[in-house]
């Protein structure tokens, strides 16, 4: 008789967002008179940039001729994509990066899950508390975590780093050694930051101990402070220890339209194995590759007018940020984030749970957040909105939160 991976029946309910999107189901079908408007998953509202649609229409005529039709794309992705990459991503940062290096992919999140796959399941993880869910839960589905105490909310085997208001929200470098280290800058879902001098210590620590660093830097565009590293390949030492992982959705609105990729530095070991090929070769059995036509709007995303016009749309989200952000304070409520991520991170009022400001707000303001608790143990008693709604629906929601 066939078996499963039991590894699954370990896990908690079922994922995050998919039980948001099940309460608010439910409340639409119970109040289908009510307007719900939604700052909860961290999904775009503005249209893809006219450059990139350009992009899309030229590469659809391409496929529709014997001459320039595409089938396959190449197994790292095409190369026109990975050196749009290489010079504007890291070479215009002083960081060279070879294009074998560099892997195209259909998204951040798919890596985020799939890096897993290339280290041992002995592996103990660290992870940032509250944290992306995504880090966890595959960690948990490869069966690295240990048992889930229901009591605590944690996993017996992974380090969680508190990242709490007495640390700005940022984690610090763990008592416990651990083999892998997540990190997520500027981070989901707190908004926080680290300066660069902050990461060095991490990439020196990685280095010390022999730990690998899963670095994912979706959110980079947001980033408007200085000295406030984009990659962490701009710290010296990185590619001897750091795995970046990074995303076309935020930054040029793709989560419709997939499209990320995952670096590994060649000279990054585990004895004298190489992990950028261990990765090739899981990419190249497991992945068929981000579709031509995508991929040339992904390489149209790096055009001059696909760099103005998407930082149009990242100024966009993050003057709704900044409203948020503003509106709270002055509401009363204690706020932090939004200055250099699209996330705004908020203590809960009255001491309610995370939980119970999600039902509070849904029922009474008809506005839908992410309660802190399903980001971590220390995301208790906070709750993250993001900024990528419309301007008027986030004017609406704040003048409806105020009104509670």
């Amino acid at each position: 008789m066939f078996k499963i991976n039991n590894n699954y029946l370990k896990l908690p309910g079922s994922y995050l967002f998919s039980t948001i999107g099940k309460k608010v189901a439910g409340f639409k079908a119970e109040h289908p008179d009510k307007k719900v408007i939604s700052l909860g998953i961290g999904d775009v509202t503005q249209p893809l940039a006219p450059a990139v649609i350009s992009a899309l229409h030229k590469a659809v005529d391409e496929m529709g001729a014997a001459e320039t039709f595409k089938g396959y794309a190449p197994e790292l992705g095409y190369e026109f994509l990975r050196k749009a990459i290489a010079e504007n991503d890291y070479k215009s940062r002083g960081v060279e990066i070879a294009l074998d290096e560099i892997f195209v992919s259909d998204g951040a999140k798919s890596d985020s899950g799939n890096i897993g796959d290339i280290f041992s399941v002995d592996n103990k993880i660290a992870v940032c508390d509250p944290v992306y869910p995504v880090y966890v839960d595959a960690n948990a589905m490869e069966g690295r975590t240990g048992i889930y105490q229901k009591e605590f909310e944690k996993w017996s085997n992974v380090i969680y780093m508190p990242c709490t208001a007495e640390t700005d929200f940022a984690p610090e470098l763990p008592e416990e050694e651990p083999d892998m280290i997540y990190l997520c800058f500027p981070n989901n879902p707190t908004g926080s930051t680290v300066k660069k001098a902050e990461l060095q210590k991490w990439v020196d620590y990685a280095l010390k101990t022999g730990a690998v660093i899963i670095y994912d830097a979706a959110y980079e565009a947001y980033i408007s402070e200085e000295d406030v590293p984009h990659s962490i390949y701009e710290c010296e030492g990185a590619k001897g220890c750091a795995i970046e992982i990074r995303s076309f959705s935020k930054n040029a609105g793709f989560t419709g339209t997939r499209l990320g990729f995952t670096v590994i530095p060649k000279e990054l070991k585990s004895g004298d194995v190489s992990l950028n090929s261990l990765w090739a070769r899981r990419h190249g059995t497991k992945f068929n590759g981000a579709p031509y036509i995508i991929q040339r709007a992904g390489e149209a995303v790096y055009s001059e007018e696909g760099r103005k016009q998407t930082k149009e749309q990242v100024a966009y989200y993050m003057n709704n940020a900044k409203i948020i952000r503003e509106e709270l304070k002055a509401a009363g409520y204690t706020v932090s984030g939004g200055i250099n991520a699209p996330y705004i991170w908020l203590k809960t009022p009255d001491n309610m749970t995370s939980w119970e400001f999600f039902d509070c707000l849904l029922e009474k303001a008809n506005v839908v957040g992410t309660p802190g608790s399903g980001f971590g143990p220390s995301g208790e008693g906070y709750f993250r909105l993001t900024a990528f709604g419309t301007y008027e629906n986030t004017i609406e929601a704040m003048e409806r939160i105020k009104r509670i």
